[in-house]
């Protein structure tokens, strides 16, 4: 039997960023994953604060210059790619000088948020969908960390609904401690309709852009919760609650999370979600 195939859309993973929850995890799963019999692929934004020199990163040419339009403006999109030695394994990793060439990750080095988060996690998630694509790589499980994936699942039930690299694939959701405080842009839900999402689709965020509509957002077309964190919202906890035929996977600790994850998978992808 093949072995399925697994992709990990991270907001950040270590040693490109500091140690963080997600940057820990982010690293070392893939790489438990792929000792476990599958086969995976690895994704994140290429946030200015990567030293690409140390980490020896490149540019894949073949993978590149694709523009993504969004809210009217061209983006190029561009594809690198680094190795993680010991663990045998590539990060692949998104980047545009409109949206990741800062100083830091999701705010400034003042603490305040980016104006156009909302765009650049737009940017992300296409981006990523894209260079599957171009890969001709058909993912079986896509598993989502952190806020900035949030949109994986409902562009590929939407807007990749058609393609057969994508149709087929279960995505998992885990979420994290790591709201951000401001709303997004206004204008979130409008940019999402013009890529193709129906307007109910978006009546979540249609007039509340918090961190806990959007992650709602991604509980509504996830085929699989994952509780990332010890503590989490509570108010998305109970929305959690409340989707009953969404499997849903509590908090696990360091020492088992890697097996239960695993078989999480599994059960994921023998369930009748959506």
């Amino acid at each position: 039997m093949d072995a399925k195939k697994i992709l990990f859309i991270a907001q950040e993973i270590t040693p490109y960023l500091p140690e963080s929850e997600i940057a820990t995890i982010c690293r070392n799963l893939p790489q438990g994953i792929q000792e476990r019999g599958r086969e995976i692929r690895t994704f994140m934004p290429k946030f200015g604060n990567i030293n690409e020199r140390r980490n020896q990163l490149h540019e894949v040419i073949r993978l590149s210059g694709m523009n993504l339009i969004i809210d009217d403006t061209d983006h190029p999109l561009i594809i690198k790619v680094a190795s993680i030695q010991s663990a045998r394994m590539q990060v692949y990793f998104i980047d545009n000088e409109d949206f990741f060439q800062r100083k830091s990750s999701v705010s400034d080095e003042n603490g305040n948020e980016y104006e156009d988060n909302d765009d650049r996690s737009i940017f992300y998630v296409r981006g990523v969908l894209e260079t599957i694509k171009k890969l001709r790589w058909i993912p079986d499980v896509i598993h989502c960390h952190g806020w900035m994936s949030a949109l994986t699942a409902l562009y590929i039930k939407r807007m990749y609904a058609d393609d057969p690299c994508l149709r087929n694939a279960k995505i998992v959701y885990s979420i994290y401690n790591d709201d951000f405080k401001n709303p997004l842009n206004k204008d979130f839900a409008t940019k999402l309709k013009a890529d193709g999402a129906k307007e109910a689709d978006l009546k979540l965020i249609k007039t509340d852009t918090s961190f806990v509509s959007l992650t709602k957002l991604a509980i509504d077309f996830a085929d699989g919760i994952i509780q990332g964190s010890e503590t989490i919202n509570q108010e998305v906890l109970d929305y959690i609650s409340a989707k009953k035929d969404t499997p849903f996977l509590p908090y696990q600790s360091p020492e088992t999370y890697m097996d239960e994850f695993n078989k999480f998978y599994d059960v994921v992808l023998d369930s009748n979600t959506k």
